[in-house]
């Protein structure tokens, strides 16, 4: 049987936690900061999990070795 591609910008933006959980870093922290709230740009800093079983097993069958 061949081998499975990986999606490249898939495998860029995504990981995977210990439990199999799918974490991300959130966008929006790279310029026009000084217009938003200083708690929004806290926020920015912490990697947020994704939480729809849907989005879940997109990104599972697009990061097949992950």
């Amino acid at each position: 049987m061949p081998k499975l591609k990986t999606r490249k910008g898939v495998a860029k933006r995504f990981r995977f936690t210990k439990k199999r959980k799918i974490k991300y870093s959130p966008c929006g922290k790279s310029h026009l900061l000084s217009g938003k709230e200083s708690e929004r740009l806290r926020s920015f800093r912490r990697p947020k999990v994704i939480e729809g079983k849907k989005d879940i097993k997109y990104i599972k069958r697009m990061l097949p070795y992950g």
